[in-house]
């Protein structure tokens, strides 16, 4: 096999076979990166390999046997990816939790697993584990990462470092001539049927459900991605993705083990960014969220800059919006346009991808949520080879993925490579795919809930596909109804619509079974905040804020506009928001009211909010509510206040237009 070959053997059907081919074939190139104290510390494959032995070694040696499941909480360490291969050369199941998570919130995927094993970050995640050990009397071995904080917690016995593993597999491998031998003869007798990895949906809909992946779907799966967008060893991505999402286990930890890129852990949750312009990875993945947070940063730099600068800007911007994307996607140009978009690059595309840490990416994601049209050609009019796709825990993600040169902002792209899609009667989007899941831990009901009899996997997502084979989402199909009158009312859909301006971070509608489609609105924090500093409004909460009459009044203009575009569309003109108000906190996953990766648990929000909803539609004009709150450190608190409701107009709808001319 040449050096530069990603094509994975047959034989390769588990990841620490991977590991093993990885150390012999790219050895000393760079495979894990940290920055740690303001250093970037890198380890190659060799490197890797002599990191795994002895840990996986010491943890045979407590204990941890095939079959077994270990826990791993925390943010993105390469001693947390470690663990991983560790756990899968032993036959154990590894089990991701996302590290944001309260420790109540903990109990269920601890429990649920039988989690014999924890593998924690930090004291932080030590002290969660400590909270609700009672609660889970399977934990044998708690197993830390940075020792800050965690010098006198070894009395207890059954808590210890990740170098007192890697000791304890070091002297067994001095002590037992044959140990080393023994563990990688454990490696070649693992089976791409066993289950590789235990990870737990976001729960948007209700309680989180344990999905069990084989090693050699995901290995297959991740092949057909690599092999897609040409990814190899000299590639890198930026590690800062839950570690328990399907995202990160798979954009960045399979698809490397199959590629042999490098994967770089940021020094924090906090310097990302910093991070990201530092390592200049050259394949990323970001939710539109995030891609919202940056170009909003920007238009709060570019606002505070000098005339000169704002008019450079503003110039060049129509210049890249009007030959960008057609530069990108390799389409004829007149020379004009192309030298016009040449020193823009050196003047402004340049230097801002730079700035945002995009100078050598050559493959970009984005997936989630929808993606403002505005938002997606901004970034691909810079150059950014930004691509949209689609995809679900239970498929190992990919279920469509945009090809080079076919991207469009309102579709998710065709069927990826292996793919199969179907629709159902409902309009349902039903898939099977390489890498899709064998079933939900303990719930055999569940698991055939999910399958067609034919052994499609039912997405839950309502969509259509384009005349030219692209897949477009209109919403959870069991959202998707109808107002009173009879219109279509897909409340994704609509809170898309809200979303696409940088004002407002989230937004829920309400409408299903109802006379008129209303909302709750989150205003985005550093936008809004940004403009009341330079109209000089002051304020000291986002509850002030939010309750501002001149944010109500920007914010009113935006869901006008909304409501002009939905009027525009026939099949939802009978949906635009007859009211809305302003939420007085944010929604937080830590009250419950969004997933751990941002999405909207609707049911809980119209339950929490229910004297809001019930003011909506009873035509009040303010609503007094009072919500708990729950605290970083865990404690509970209380925010009350009134709220604003406001009425808004109703656009007539095109269709009626052009029927009545």
């Amino acid at each position: 096999m040449s050096s530069t070959s990603t094509s994975v053997d047959s034989k390769l059907d588990t990841i620490p076979k991977l590991l093993l081919r990885n150390a012999k074939i790219y050895g000393a190139r760079p495979a894990f990166r940290e920055k740690a104290l303001g250093i970037w510390q890198t380890w190659s494959w060799a490197q890797v390999l002599d990191e795994v032995r002895p840990f996986a070694l010491g943890l045979k040696m407590l204990g941890l046997k095939r079959g077994d499941t270990i826990a791993i909480i925390g943010d993105n360490r390469p001693r947390l990816y470690w663990t991983f291969l560790a756990a899968q050369s032993l036959g154990a199941l590894p089990v991701p939790a996302y590290q944001d998570s309260v420790a109540e919130e903990l109990v269920f995927v601890l429990k649920h697993a039988g989690i014999k094993f924890v593998v924690a970050e930090n004291q932080e995640q030590v002290d969660k584990v400590l909270q609700i050990a009672d609660q889970v009397p399977s934990i044998e071995q708690i197993i830390y990462d940075e020792s800050r904080g965690l010098a006198n917690y070894g009395v207890h016995g059954h808590i210890r470092s990740f170098e007192d593993i890697q000791a304890i597999g070091m002297d067994l491998l001095s002590d037992t001539h044959d140990a080393g031998q023994d563990w990688l003869d454990q490696i070649q007798q693992g089976q791409g049927s066993e289950p590789s990895v235990l990870l737990y949906t976001s729960g948007t809909t209700g309680q989180s459900k344990g999905v069990i992946l084989t090693a050699g779907r995901c290995i297959a799966a991740a092949e057909d991605t690599v092999a897609f967008d040409r990814l190899n060893q000299y590639d890198e991505a930026l590690a800062y993705l839950p570690l328990a999402w399907v995202g990160d286990h798979y954009l960045n930890f399979v698809q490397g083990m199959v590629a042999g890129f490098c994967l770089s852990c940021p020094e924090s949750p906090e310097t990302v960014q910093e991070n990201l312009r530092e390592i200049g990875p050259t394949f990323y993945f970001a939710p539109p969220r995030v891609f919202e947070g940056m170009l909003t940063q920007v238009t709060i730099r570019m606002e505070d800059a000098g005339w000169f600068k704002r008019w450079l800007f503003r110039h060049f911007m129509n210049v890249a919006k009007r030959y960008g994307e057609a530069i990108l996607d390799r389409r004829w140009i007149n020379p004009i346009g192309r030298m016009r978009y040449a020193l823009g690059n050196v003047l402004l595309y340049g230097p801002l991808k730079n700035r945002l840490g995009f100078s050598r990416i050559r493959v970009a994601y984005t997936a989630g949520e929808a993606i403002g049209p505005d938002l997606f050609s901004f970034y691909r009019s810079l150059g950014l080879n930004l691509k949209q796709l689609y995809g679900q825990t239970e498929a190992f993600l990919y279920v469509t993925c945009q090809r080079d040169g076919e991207i469009r902002p309102d579709t998710v792209g065709p069927p990826a490579p292996n793919v199969e899609i179907r629709l159902g009667d409902n309009g349902e989007v039903q898939f099977k795919s390489p890498g899709m899941f064998v079933g939900y831990l303990n719930d055999e009901a569940l698991t055939a809930e999910a399958m067609t009899d034919d052994g499609f996997v039912k997405t839950g997502d309502a969509g259509f596909f384009d005349e030219s084979g692209h897949l477009k989402i209109i919403d959870r199909a069991k959202d998707v109804g109808k107002l009173n009158n009879g219109s279509l009312f897909p409340p994704k859909y609509i809170e898309n619509k809200l979303k696409f301006f940088p004002n407002i971070r989230e937004a829920v509608a309400f409408g299903v079974g109802r006379d008129y489609c209303a909302a709750f609105i989150n205003i985005d924090l550093t936008a809004v905040s940004n403009w009341a500093e330079r109209n000089n409004v002051s304020y000291g909460s986002y509850q002030e804020l939010a309750a501002n009459h001149q944010v109500y009044e920007m914010i009113k203009n935006h869901v006008d506009e909304t409501n002009r575009k939905l009027a525009r569309e026939p099949d939802v003109a009978g949906s635009q928001i007859k009211r809305f108000l302003i939420l007085h906190k944010e929604l937080d996953a830590d009250d419950g009211e969004l997933t751990r990766t941002q999405k909207v648990r609707r049911n809980i929000i119209s339950e929490r909010y229910e004297p809001l909803v019930t003011a909506l539609y009873d035509g009040s004009e303010t609503c007094h509510i009072a919500t708990e709150v729950t605290f970083e450190d865990g404690r509970k608190g209380q925010i009350e206040g009134d709220v604003k409701i406001v009425g808004m107009t109703i656009h007539e709808s095109e269709a009626r237009k052009e029927a009545a001319e």
